[in-house]
């Protein structure tokens, strides 16, 4: 009876009779929305890579820089560059009223450079130290830290990424110093009009915040 009650045991397992089971979808942490008490108190960490197409504000500077290239001269991967994020939430202060973020961003996009008019890959990167709320008066911490106020009671960690990386664009994109941009050779012919979409689009989106 022993071997009978074994084996049926062993049957009963391996059939079909139980309900598949569904795994939960992965959510994105960029993505997730809380307070910024909540992902301090939980020491949130994220480390992630995503394509700028994900940053739609910060995509939409960049497709604007090149919007006067010919068709046949855009870029086909422009918006699937990768954003890399390395970010820690906790408290500023021991008393755990200040909540903080720490961390570091970085992308490079496609861009136009304003002295020869030619593509080329630009980097754009920030480093984060910021403490959010709105009544600061009574912080101590250091001073390294940037105060960031928010519109609403909750955020998420995509939108302080995009800002973040939207302040670090240049006003005017151009080719590093020792880099071989053909713009250099006509610098001292006088200056020449350029268009400058960074710029006015980037100020009218910090000016709308």
């Amino acid at each position: 009876m022993q071997h009978g009650a074994d084996l049926f045991v062993a049957v009963r397992f391996d059939s079909c009779l139980q309900a598949p089971y569904h795994a939960r979808a992965m959510v994105n942490p960029l993505r997730d929305r809380r307070t910024p008490q909540d992902f301090a108190a939980s020491g949130q960490v994220i480390e992630i890579t995503e394509k700028l197409s994900g940053f739609p504000r910060l995509a939409e500077i960049v497709e604007a820089d090149l919007l006067a290239l010919n068709p046949d001269r855009l870029p086909h991967d422009r918006i699937e560059s990768q954003v890399t994020c390395r970010l820690g939430f906790g408290f500023a202060d021991a008393q755990r009223r200040h909540p903080k973020l720490e961390g570091h961003v970085e992308v490079t996009v496609d861009a136009v450079c304003q002295r020869c008019l030619e593509v080329f890959r630009l980097p754009v990167a920030a480093d984060l130290h910021v403490v959010f709320g709105e009544d600061q008066s009574g912080f101590a911490g250091d001073d390294g830290y940037e105060i960031w106020e928010l519109d609403e009671e909750t955020m998420r960690p995509l939108d302080v990424v995009e800002e973040a990386l939207i302040m670090a664009l240049p006003f005017v994109a151009m080719h590093p110093d020792g880099a071989d941009c053909a713009g250099r050779m006509t610098d001292e012919a006088g200056p020449r009009e350029t268009k400058r979409p960074f710029a006015d689009l980037k100020s009218r989106m910090v000016n709308d915040n």
